[in-house]
């Protein structure tokens, strides 16, 4: 007489162990498959990095100096300017102005001495002079484009030459007197 196999035990069985072997693998599989793939499908760090706000300390740039940094893949101008600059900016009759805006709308209250432009001339978009020393800062006292002539005042704004528009404000905000946050 055969024997009946008992499949109602609680004793694992090789076939349980095979199974639970089988899964085991079939997940780690899986997961090797699946997490580069993830990996893949995110965007890199510069990337990451590009679109992110920045943080600039403007403690270091002197009185009437300059700088260019990078925000977006977009030249961006900071400038530190003089007392006579930002004078000479609010003397400005704003009605005179192809884009008319007054100086205090460029910068940020208590903060006028700090320009911050895109730093692309929008007629064609070459990069104006003026914020490197020995660069030319066409007829008033701010930034000139040499590929075609235009001349921007000390507070970005198109004053002269074929340029439609003022040299764009990105958006930034103060986040101490001397810092302040790009995006």
């Amino acid at each position: 007489m055969a024997h009946a196999t008992d499949t109602t035990g609680t004793e694992p069985t090789r076939r349980d162990f095979l199974m639970l072997t089988t899964g085991a693998f079939g997940a780690v599989g899986a997961a090797a498959v699946v997490i580069p793939l993830i990996g893949q499908l995110a965007p890199d760090a510069q990337t990451v990095a590009a679109g992110a706000p920045i943080d600039l300390d403007l403690a270091p740039i002197a009185e009437g100096q300059a700088i260019k940094l990078f925000w977006r893949g977009k030249l961006i101008f900071v400038r530190h300017r003089s007392k006579k600059e930002i004078d000479e900016a609010k003397a400005v009759n704003v009605a005179t102005l192809r884009d008319p805006q007054s100086d205090e709308q460029r910068t940020k209250a208590g903060h006028e001495q700090y320009l911050v432009v895109y730093g692309s001339c929008t007629h064609l978009g070459c990069v104006p002079l003026g914020s490197s020393p020995g660069e030319p800062k066409g007829e008033f006292d701010g930034w000139f484009c040499p590929c075609h002539g235009s001349h921007y005042d000390s507070s970005g704004r198109i004053r002269k030459g074929p340029a439609p528009l003022n040299l764009p404000v990105p958006p930034y905000a103060f986040t101490a007197d001397t810092k302040i946050k790009i995006g």
